[in-house]
C-alpha cells in the first residue's frame, strides 16, 4: 500500500465547517477515481508559539492509501481535483505540500 500525505495550510484561520466542506470536497474528487482504499483526515493541533517558528505549519492533514504506483498516478490525474482546489483556492487561500510513502503497518 502507498499513503498519500498531504499537509494544508490555510492563509487564514478557518471555521471547523468551512475545513470540513474543503476535507468532503477532495476526498470525493479523489474518490472518485475508484482506487482510494482508505482516507484519513485530522486538523493540527497548535502549541503555543508555533508561529514564532519559521516553518510550513499546516491546517489539516489528509491521507490517501491506494495500492499501487498505478493507482497513485491515477489519484494524481483526478479528474474532479481541479475544480475542487480552484473554488477553494479563490475562496480560502492555501498551500500544499506532500509526500508519497509506504503506509505504515
Amino acid at each position: 500500500m502507498i499513503t498519500h500525505t498531504m499537509l494544508v495550510s490555510f492563509a487564514d484561520p478557518i471555521p471547523d465547517e468551512e475545513l470540513e466542506r474543503f476535507v468532503s470536497d477532495i476526498e470525493n474528487a479523489m474518490a472518485d477515481t475508484g482506487v482510494v482504499r482508505r482516507f484519513h483526515a485530522q486538523r493540527h493541533i497548535a502549541v503555543d508559539g508555533e508561529q514564532a517558528i519559521p516553518a510550513f505549519i499546516a491546517t489539516a492533514v489528509l491521507q490517501f492509501e491506494v495500492s499501487s504506483e498505478a493507482d497513485l498516478a491515477t489519484l494524481f490525474a483526478a479528474p474532479g481535483a481541479s475544480p475542487v482546489i480552484h473554488t477553494w483556492q479563490a475562496r480560502r487561500p492555501y498551500r500544499v505540500a506532500w509526500v508519497n510513502h509506504e503506509t505504515s503497518a
